[in-house]
């Protein structure tokens, strides 16, 4: 195999790793959204439950609940190691972002929730038309970061088989014991794929910015 099809045959591997990510990160973003809002709204019961979800996720390395969800519960409902690993990741995420949703709710000026409700809004619809439209754009740069950690923590389904970008090195590597031009090319790919994520994410925080608010 010569150098352009060594690294293409890396590259190729991109596809599986945005696949677990554009999975991962919305189904993180859709559970933590939820249990930001029982965070916030739910009560001292709600608060404290949602403290417990996350000490107990964020406390778990990712790959433990990896294996779980593949080795244990897809035996119940046979689940492939690409949607495994997808599905892991996304409930890992998912205590992550709701810390950061979390966080940008509590940093809408109370004032906004009050005056909502003094024009007549119900509680639920100034949550929804007044809360969360200006927590969404405040919470776009720690947002970010996590964007980041989920892309790169998509290298842990190679533990299961899948063929993205570091099980592909790491066949690479072996095949011809080349293993500094095959993990360099993989980390080049994983650098690549942050930086346009991040330079994407400030972009759309400074479209999106809160006239005003620096």
């Amino acid at each position: 195999m010569n150098a352009a099809n060594f690294l293409q045959y890396i590259a190729s591997g991109t596809a599986y790793t945005l696949g677990v990510t554009l999975i991962a990160l919305p189904l993180g973003l859709l559970i933590g959204l939820v249990l930001a809002l029982v965070y916030v709204y739910g009560g001292k019961a709600g608060s404290r439950s949602m403290q417990a979800y996350s000490i107990v996720l964020r406390g778990i390395p990712p790959i433990v609940l990896l294996f779980i969800l593949y080795f244990v519960v897809s035996g119940a409902i046979n689940l492939s190691p690409f949607t495994a690993g997808a599905l892991a990741l996304g409930i890992v995420s998912s205590a992550y972002q709701m810390e950061i949703i979390r966080g940008a709710i509590l940093s809408v000026d109370a004032g906004q929730m009050m005056a909502a409700r003094a024009v007549g809004l119900s509680r639920l619809e100034a949550i929804r038309s007044v809360v969360l439209p200006q927590a969404f754009r405040h919470a776009i740069a720690p947002w970010s970061n996590e964007v980041a950690i989920v892309i790169k923590d998509s290298s842990l389904v190679y533990a299961l088989g899948v063929p993205e970008v570091l099980r592909r090195a790491q066949l690479i590597g072996a095949s011809n014991q080349n293993y500094l031009l095959a993990y360099g090319a993989a980390a080049t790919i994983y650098f690549i794929l942050v930086w346009l994520a991040n330079k994407s994410l400030v972009g759309l925080e400074k479209r999106l910015a809160i006239p005003g608010s620096h």
